[in-house]
């Protein structure tokens, strides 16, 4: 198959006029007046890398923590309406035997997807303070523990595990993690040093950044100080509108620079749905625009990356930092930089083509087949 006419972000996430070849799921060739095969006129159209959610609880009525027949199919083709081609499920705080049913159900699901393919589980909770425990149920939460931590990724990899930097046991747990996934601080009360001495151990990622931590203060820096102060750590964005101002975005766009962000949905199964009343890892909510629990908190979102890359744009955010911080970043987040991410030949052919002013999706390439919502 033969994508031609189009302009294309490169490997360089440089914009240009190519033909792309796809061969047997991958990028095979990137140049111009490519033939042979079938052909594609993609006049008017721009190609873009698929994009990635890292942190997703849920979906078109399927939330991961339910674990049923049909959840993770359900995710799969309604992100793939949306334009993610890849993600990571994200667990919740709840007893370790519903934990296990989730990342049973998703190690079922391997290779079998749809639409947009798993790349492992991001296991948000229960590591994490009760304090800033946000839509997390507080009755589960417990000290960070390897051996939990190892059975469940003997289940199913785990790409993120989200964690507490204050919390007993989180720096060593930390030093042993980050030799499999990645560490990201997450629902924590950690002030500046306690923040600075997890990315001393082992931390490299915080959670969608600005919620369920310290802020930054003029006497006290705190959580997100830290992450600001630093020149590695990366950091996850909730880009709906709702979760964090423009203006603050464009601050952290400015200070973290085009590389260390990545947008995520922290969706819930209310996503692509009506306003109404749903569940998160078997709590209520209700979405009447955001998702809050009854008490108001909010409780993850209802967006979706391409309405958050489009936001972005909107907001004042250079394509290209849009553009990257939900493709490449989150794919070096997670490791998959090497496969997916980019669009570079040897690449796994996971393409956005949609029109010249980003607005609409015309088509999703997923493995190099075309996704059909059939």
């Amino acid at each position: 198959m033969i994508l031609k006419n189009a302009d294309i972000f490169d490997s360089e996430f440089a914009l240009r006029r190519a033909d792309v070849r796809v061969e047997d799921g991958k990028i095979a060739e990137i140049g111009e007046n490519l033939n042979g095969g079938e052909e594609h006129d993609l006049s008017g159209c721009v190609i873009l890398p698929g994009f990635i959610d890292i942190h997703i609880h849920g979906c078109g009525g399927a939330d991961f923590s339910d674990a049923l027949p049909d959840t993770l199919e359900t995710m799969s083709r309604t992100l793939a309406s949306f334009g993610v081609t890849s993600f990571c499920p994200a667990s919740m705080t709840l007893p370790y035997d519903r934990i296990e049913k989730a990342f049973e159900n998703a190690a079922g699901y391997l290779g079998k997807e749809c639409g947009a393919y798993i790349h492992g589980i991001n296991m948000e909770g229960p590591f994490i303070s009760p304090a800033k425990k946000g839509a997390q149920a507080e009755e589960y939460i417990i000290a960070p523990d390897y051996d939990t931590f190892a059975r469940l990724n003997a289940v199913c990899p785990v790409k993120l595990v989200d964690v507490a930097p204050e919390m007993p046991g989180a720096l060593e747990f930390a030093e042993q993690a980050s030799k499999v996934c990645t560490v990201s601080a997450a629902h924590t009360t950690a002030t500046y040093e306690q923040a600075k001495a997890g990315y001393e151990h082992g931390f490299s990622h915080v959670t969608h950044l600005f919620n369920a931590m310290v802020g930054l203060g003029s006497r006290e820096a705190g959580t997100v100080g830290a992450v600001m102060d630093s020149s590695t750590v990366t950091a996850e964005l909730i880009c709906d509108g709702i979760h964090i101002s423009a203006p603050t975005l464009r601050i952290a766009f400015r200070i973290l620079g085009e590389d260390r962000i990545a947008v995520i949905s922290d969706a819930t199964m209310a996503a692509g749905l009506e306003d109404g009343e749903y569940t998160l890892g078997g709590q209520r909510v209700i979405k009447k625009g955001a998702v809050r629990l009854p008490d108001g908190t909010l409780a993850g979102s209802a967006a979706n990356l391409f309405d958050e890359f489009n936001n972005l744009l909107h907001f004042g955010i250079p394509l290209r930092s849009a553009l990257k911080a939900v493709t490449i970043n989150p794919a070096r987040i997670i490791g998959a930089d090497k496969t997916t991410g980019s669009i570079a030949v040897g690449k796994s052919a996971d393409l956005l083509i949609v029109s010249d002013d980003f607005s609409h999706i015309n088509n999703v390439i997923i493995k190099g087949k075309q996704f059909s919502a059939q």
